[in-house]
């Protein structure tokens, strides 16, 4: 691997060509990725795909006039000091946030090269054309410049509300799914064990034991529903894993009051930590899924109190 400092002025334009082909081919698998949920975004990195593409056409120009027809290899991977970008293009679906932070971290590495560059040749055209790229890449926020051309407010406007769509599509949907099965469907058999047994370390031990398999359970059922592709649910086992996590999370909350010795106290705290739980699902229910907050809570509420009338009138049997 060379150092940078080792580099040759035909090096350095040859790996500055390989930047901007390479550069221009991620703006492109961008805005591929964005054009269905995020045309208008897609449209801005299309242009920068246009732009590094014509800088590669000037470099491969100057390089021709200097150093002749044969451009060398040289890739970034080949030199140290280079970021290891993660290949987000690669992703379907591609979130938004991520590909415009990723440009920005793009064009800022890229800013400083043609700095350090500029720094070591001499020749004037070199410099000159070195020192052009540096300057155009001041603004380094380059999908936001872009965006002000084509992202009007009510285009903005619309894609937030794709990406809140997505979001609570991918994540709030089977992360509730979740947190209402493992808090509401594990209180039969922890007040069960809680009311049969009155001991606190044995309903503990039911508990996690109903939290952890529901967990599981509802993780491989939510992963195998479906591959996402035609829902854009979102990849399966990333949603799986959610789902099955938040199952366990909720069972875990009002299981974990009985590691206390006392069985009245236990109790008490395990029937305060189920109503916080259902006060937060009515709550999620209420702000990502557009229904009124009291009728949810009841909705809750009511199913609650009948797995937990269930479990205790088993237990007292």
């Amino acid at each position: 691997m060379r150092t940078f400092a080792n580099l040759a002025e035909k090096e350095l334009l040859a790996l500055a060509i390989s930047l901007e082909e390479e550069h221009g081919r991620i703006y492109a698998d961008y805005a591929d990725g964005l054009k269905d949920s995020y045309p208008a975004s897609a449209k801005v990195f299309t242009e920068m795909a246009a732009e590094e593409n014509e800088h590669r056409r000037t470099l491969i120009e100057l390089y021709r006039q200097k150093f002749g027809e044969h451009i060398p290899l040289i890739r970034r991977q080949d030199v140290r000091g280079f970021l290891a970008h993660e290949p987000i293009w690669m992703v379907r679906p591609l979130g938004l946030d991520k590909v415009r932070a990723q440009a920005e971290v793009i064009e800022e590495e890229t800013r400083r090269f043609y700095e350090r560059a500029l720094a070591r040749t001499s020749d004037a055209g070199i410099r000159k054309l070195l020192g052009d790229l540096a300057a155009e890449r001041e603004h380094t926020d380059l999908a936001r410049r872009l965006g002000e051309e084509h992202l009007s407010p009510g285009t903005r406007q619309s894609e937030e509300e794709t990406r809140r769509r997505v979001f609570v599509l991918q994540v709030v949907q089977p992360g509730l799914a979740g947190l209402m099965d493992g808090s509401v469907s594990t209180l039969a058999p922890l007040f069960a064990a809680a009311f049969a047994t009155h001991s606190t370390w044995q309903t503990f031990l039911v508990g996690m034991a109903a939290s952890v398999g529901a967990g599981i359970s509802m993780g491989f059922a939510e992963a195998l529903s479906d591959d996402g592709s035609l829902t854009g649910r979102g990849h399966p086992w990333l949603r799986g894993a959610i789902t099955g996590g938040m199952t366990t999370l909720g069972g875990v909350g009002h299981t974990l009051p009985y590691l206390i010795a006392d069985f009245r106290t236990a109790t008490a705290l395990a029937i305060a930590v189920v109503l916080v739980e259902l006060w937060v699902i009515a709550w999620i229910r209420s702000r990502y899924m557009d229904t009124k907050f009291l009728r949810a809570a009841f909705e809750v509420v009511v199913g609650g109190l009948i797995v937990f009338a269930a479990g205790v009138l088993i237990g007292s049997a």
